[in-house]
């Protein structure tokens, strides 16, 4: 039953989200920001204290991101030479937190609602039922603040629900993550084919609890949606 909603997450027209659809080319900047008060306060310790703000092409916010200061992944000497990926960290691992300043729309152009969430990793299956849904198959996966109060990781199924109740469309809220193996040294908006505009930035990765020679590349869409 999960496979099929997943899936039908990822079916959909290919328009911009509602809340940047004539904005232009998004920026990006740092800011001493520190996380939302409506997070938990583990998660909240999780997170950088400053953040990562984004704002249309009249200047006007849409997005602020907090990312984590570092994540655990499971990666080899030779992984964290060639580059960590997405696959390295576990299946709904924290990832960060996201304010939207305004409504939005997710991956499925679904709407999401005004407010904090928490932002977790997730995995598109390795099915036939999901094959040419999305350029990529890692995401990020919504939460309201108020529906995660823990770090500690989800099964699958929660994970999804979780996000489902929070954006009440049915399905849970996804954003496709691009690859990104050499982040840059700040974070930046990139340009993506078929009109996608993405957030590139760079976590920390912890091998056996101490920090990688290389970071983990996080490059989250922002404008974009499935096909």
């Amino acid at each position: 039953m999960m496979k099929h909603c997943f899936a039908a997450i990822l079916l959909s027209c290919s328009l911009l989200p509602l809340a940047f659809a004539q904005t232009g080319k998004l920026t990006a900047k740092t800011a001493t920001t520190e996380p939302p008060a409506e997070l938990a306060e583990p998660i909240r310790k999780l997170l950088d204290a400053g953040s990562i703000q984004v704002n249309d092409g009249d200047g006007k916010s849409v997005a602020e991101y907090w990312f984590r200061k570092a994540i655990p992944v499971d990666a080899t000497a030779e992984q964290v030479k060639n580059g960590v990926t997405y696959r390295e960290a576990k299946s709904t691992e924290i990832f960060g937190a996201v304010r939207f300043d305004q409504d939005s729309r997710d991956y499925r152009k679904q709407k999401v609602k005004a407010g904090v969430y928490t932002l977790r990793l997730g995995f598109q299956p390795a099915d036939g039922d999901h094959q040419g849904s999305s350029d990529f198959t890692e995401f990020l996966l919504a939460i309201a603040a108020e529906n995660d109060r823990s770090p500690e990781l989800l099964d699958s199924k929660a994970l999804h629900e979780a996000s489902q109740k929070s954006i009440k469309t049915g399905h849970p809220g996804v954003f496709m993550l691009f690859p990104a193996s050499k982040p840059g040294a700040s974070p930046e908006i990139q340009a993506k084919p078929r009109n996608h505009q993405v957030l590139a930035t760079k976590i920390d990765a912890l091998v056996d609890g101490k920090v990688a020679g290389a970071p983990l590349g996080v490059t989250l869409t922002v404008v974009g949606s499935a096909e």
